[in-house]
């Protein structure tokens, strides 16, 4: 969600400042960027490290209060983000919104969408392991299965922005497509490297899943031959 659908990064980061200069501390671009994409509970202890003397879940609920408020000022689209939600929605393409932001945040971008865009919602305090840990992915996708038992792993894919969350979602075996925002993302061939979503179509990510399968299939056939 936060830097691929909403270009919220920079509410965080402003929330991060204030709540470490209240503190007495100084918060510096490069913490700052150690923090995106990564759990709120990794994040809230080097925010204790940078000299926050708060409990975890206090700075989890100052930070997400913070962001929340300026969310609700202006909700800052990425590019092209509402555009392909809307194709998706209307070829009826189910969609889950995986993110490490909490339940509170996210209720509050998904408010603001015309359309109910997203069928589930995995929060980062729905799960016991944020991201690069997978389990926030293959929780989506057993949420999805429950009303579709023939959905499977290799029928779905995840649009990331950030390392911990390209981690998560290659891990969990779903097709992968990444678009840097804040953080340059390297091009390792373990899931595509767009530049945007502007102009993007669900005839792209149909493609690469087709491209998967060809790779699943041809791997197999390898495996198989030196068998």
């Amino acid at each position: 969600m936060d830097g691929t659908i909403v270009d919220t990064e920079p509410y965080w980061i402003a929330a991060e400042h204030a709540l470490v200069e209240a503190h007495g501390g100084t918060w510096s671009h490069d913490q700052a960027m150690q923090l995106v994409g990564q759990s709120l509970t990794f994040s809230a202890g080097l925010l204790q490290e940078a000299g926050v003397e708060l409990e975890i879940r206090e700075i989890i609920d100052t930070l997400t209060a913070q962001v929340v408020r300026s969310v609700q000022q202006q909700v800052p689209w990425r590019p092209g983000a509402r555009e392909l939600l809307e194709e998706l929605h209307l070829a009826g393409i189910r969609c889950a919104l995986v993110t490490m932001s909490e339940g509170p945040l996210a209720r509050e971008v998904v408010a603001s969408l015309p359309r109910p865009y997203f069928e589930v919602l995995v929060t980062g305090d729905t799960v016991s392991q944020g991201k690069p840990h997978p389990e926030a992915y293959l929780t989506a996708v057993e949420l999805l299965q429950e009303n579709d038992p023939h959905l499977g792993i290799h029928h779905c894919v995840a649009l990331e922005d950030s390392v911990p969350g390209v981690a998560a979602a290659v891990a969990s075996g779903v097709a992968t497509v990444a678009v840097p925002h804040i953080v340059p993302l390297p091009d390792d061939g373990s899931y595509a490297l767009w530049d945007t979503l502007a102009g993007r179509s669900l005839a792209e990510l149909e493609a690469l899943l087709l491209q998967a399968d060809a790779t699943g299939a041809a791997a197999a056939s390898a495996g198989d031959a030196r068998g």
